[in-house]
């Protein structure tokens, strides 16, 4: 396995995998060919498997080619800074946040990719949700990770001829 860097796999990134009638199916097809091929690690939260289980099923993920992250301790904490950055900023442009907000779980995500030392990509189709949270953390946050939108074809993202 290529030990010099990982991509963290979003929700989105599966559903789009498994649905041959989707649009960027072949997106996404294109980049999980590319990523075993390059031997990168693949990672998959534990947050990510909570979402794909509402309407899939376990068995349908490639788990014997993912390394599965639970969410953990460093991750809450990592979370909490990033959704409380979130929170001031959303006040500040007159959102209403209601008294018991909940975290998103792209914080949560964003937490784990952006703590795991060997994640560079965070790969995902959610472009409207993803932006928005990049957005609510510039200006002070260096995301350790790049995000990786697959409306963007693979061999354009890498530069590759196939």
């Amino acid at each position: 396995m290529n030990n010099h860097f990982a991509v963290l796999l979003d929700t989105s990134f599966f559903i789009r995998l498994f649905s041959p009638d989707e649009p960027l199916h072949e997106n996404a097809k294109g980049y999980y060919k590319y990523f075993l091929e390059e031997k990168i690690k693949l990672k998959f939260s534990t947050i990510s498997i909570a979402e794909y289980c509402v309407r899939g099923e376990i068995s349908d993920l490639p788990l014997k080619q993912l390394q599965i992250i639970p969410f953990n301790y460093n991750h809450a904490i990592k979370t909490g800074i990033f959704a409380g950055i979130m929170f001031e900023r959303l006040r500040n442009i007159d959102l209403t946040v209601t008294p018991r907000a909940i975290i998103p779980n792209d914080a949560k995500l964003f937490a784990q990719a952006d703590i795991d030392p060997l994640v560079k990509y965070f790969i995902t189709s959610d472009t409207r949700t993803i932006e928005k949270t990049r957005r609510l953390l510039n200006n002070g946050i260096d995301l350790q990770f790049e995000i990786i939108n697959i409306h963007t074809p693979h061999k354009d993202q890498f530069g590759r001829l196939f």
